[in-house]
């Protein structure tokens, strides 16, 4: 079996994720994704007529991001016509998927050069209909009587009681992630990968992240409210289907410890971020210089009803497929969805939380679904580059239950 090689990543800066408000919220998705795709094709010299695919998760696949945005975004950036694309959605996973399904496809032999990542407007996202209390089940009154799945949000608080996990745990996480975020930025640590975004016109749209909030206090995050109580017993329907009547159908005696609010969940942004794969015998026929080599690529499925605990499933899949352990794993990315996310993962693996997220995450930089996975691969491996370490693990927890995770080691 043949090796995938990374080749290179880059994405977009976040942009707050409200129409009106946000630097990226009038710049159409397909411009934003191929922003990306054109700068890894003139950074890397490729020929883009040899790209046997681009794949692209997106979480929201209507409207303007639909029709295929991989495909769209690949000839708005220029791309000959002979690259095809696809796009997928694995809900928050979908952009590591998009990763490691470009890895499968070069490590079987099947491809060579393939450009993987993700895209998510999430501000265009907020525009689309939605049915009012609308359920992961659409309805589905079948798959509800055997997984009743509540809103993410309270299963993070679901999780959080179970677990112990305290309101001062979860702010103490989110505090860390902006300190560490802030710091990133103003050494300058992301700028390896981040490409500016631009207007039709010329101007600059974004070229710096938005959404960080370095002056965050333990004070203002103790002031507010927590996010979810207040819809926990809504009505969702007219026969008073309610989230805490999902939670209850398999939680029958908890009492939920509403943990989570704005400043400790991730982040509502605009955004995209994509990697370069490339077989072994491609790179070195084209002269292109690989970064790192893929070690391992799991998924797993997890509670539906937690829907959050999937990652360490996930990783612990992947470190079997590497025939490793998690002392083999110098740096970790954990996508910071809710901060009981990263607190359980930590916990779970037994992990020194100097090594996870060192970055800061997405509770302090955003979240744009069908891209973070993308996005935090390759802060992996520019991170790895900058302190001369070997090994990373990027995982994040998706709807349904299930997390996608890789391993990388650099060459």
């Amino acid at each position: 079996m043949s090796e995938a090689w990374i080749i290179d990543a880059a994405r977009t800066p976040r942009g707050v994720g409200k129409v009106g408000k946000g630097a990226l919220s009038e710049v159409h998705p397909q411009r934003i994704l191929s922003t990306v795709l054109k700068a890894l094709a003139e950074r890397n010299d490729l020929d883009t007529a040899e790209i046997d695919d681009v794949i692209a998760g997106c979480g929201t696949q209507f409207g303007k991001q639909g029709a295929c945005i991989a495909r769209m975004a690949a000839l708005d950036a220029g791309f000959d016509v002979r690259a095809a694309g696809m796009s997928l959605d694995r809900f928050c996973g979908s952009g590591l998927t998009a990763a490691n399904l470009a890895a499968m496809g070069i490590m079987s032999g099947a491809q060579d050069l393939v450009i993987a990542g993700g895209v998510e407007s999430m501000s265009y996202g907020s525009t689309l209909p939605r049915a009012a209390g609308a359920t992961l089940d659409s309805g589905n009154a079948h798959l509800r009587s055997i997984h009743p799945q509540p809103h993410q949000g309270i299963c993070g608080d679901l999780i959080a009681t179970l677990e112990g996990f305290t309101r001062e745990d979860v702010d103490g996480l989110a505090l860390e992630s902006q300190r560490r975020a802030s710091a990133a930025i103003d050494n300058g640590h992301f700028s390896k990968s981040l490409v500016p975004v631009y207007h039709d016109d010329g101007r600059v749209a974004l070229d710096r992240e938005e959404y960080p909030r370095p002056g965050t206090t333990p004070e203002g995050l103790a002031a507010l409210k927590p996010a979810f109580q207040a819809i926990y017993e809504v009505p969702l329907d007219e026969a008073g289907l309610s989230y805490r009547k999902l939670v209850e159908a398999a939680y029958p005696d908890v009492k939920i410890n509403h943990v989570h609010h704005a400043g400790n969940s991730s982040g509502v942004v605009d955004g995209a971020g994509a990697v370069v794969m490339a077989s072994p015998q491609y790179a070195m026929a084209h002269g292109l210089k690989p970064r790192a080599r893929v070690r391992a690529v799991a998924t797993a499925g997890d509670s539906p009803e937690l829907m959050l605990n999937a990652p360490a499933p996930a990783a612990k899949k992947a470190l079997a497929k590497a025939g490793m352990t998690i002392k083999d794993i110098d740096l970790i990315e954990i996508n910071e969805a809710f901060a009981v996310v990263p607190l359980k993962f930590m916990r779970e693996m037994d992990l020194d939380p100097a090594i996870v997220n060192v970055n800061g995450g997405a509770i302090a930089l955003g979240h744009p679904i069908g891209a973070t996975g993308a996005i935090i691969l390759g802060a992996l491996l520019d991170e790895l580059e900058r302190r001369d370490l070997n090994t990373g693990l990027v995982t994040l927890c998706a709807a349904g239950g299930m997390a996608p995770a890789m391993i990388i080691e650099r060459i």
